[in-house]
C-alpha cells in the first residue's frame, strides 16, 4: 500500500517562496502521475501542478504558471513544488496525489494535506 506525506508548508508573507515536498512509499514515484492540488474554504479543489516521466511531462495551472514548478527526485522517492512569488490568493490546503493504471487497475495514494498561508 502506497503512502504520501507532505512537508514544508506554513506561513509566508505576500511575495516569499516556499517548497512543499512529498515523500512516497511502498510505490516508485516514476512509475506514476504525480500531482499536487490545493483547496480554500468554499472552492472547489485544483489541480495546481503534475509530472509524469512517461512522456506527459509537466502541468500547470494557469494561476502559477511561471511561478511555480515542480520536480521529482529519483534518489528519494520524492517530488517538490517550488513556489515563489506567492500572494494570498495561493492560501490553501496543499495536497499530493499519485496515481496510475496499471493492467486493469487504478492505484490513487494521497497524502493528508498540508497548510500553506500567504499573509502579512
Amino acid at each position: 500500500q502506497g503512502q504520501l506525506v507532505e512537508s514544508g508548508g506554513g506561513l509566508v508573507q505576500p511575495g516569499g517562496s516556499l517548497t512543499l515536498s512529498c515523500a512516497a512509499s511502498g510505490f516508485t514515484i516514476n512509475f506514476y502521475r504525480m500531482n499536487w492540488y490545493r483547496q480554500s474554504p468554499g472552492k472547489e479543489r485544483e489541480l495546481v501542478a503534475g509530472i509524469s516521466w512517461a512522456g506527459a511531462g509537466t502541468e500547470f495551472a494557469e494561476s502559477v504558471k511561471g511561478r511555480f514548478t515542480i520536480s521529482g527526485d529519483d534518489a528519494s522517492n520524492t517530488i517538490r513544488l517550488q513556489m515563489n512569488s506567492l500572494n494570498p490568493e495561493d492560501t490553501a490546503v496543499y495536497t499530493c496525489d499519485a496515481r496510475r493504471r496499471f493492467l486493469g487497475r487504478t492505484y490513487d495514494y494521497w497524502g493528508q494535506g498540508i497548510q500553506v498561508t500567504v499573509s502579512s
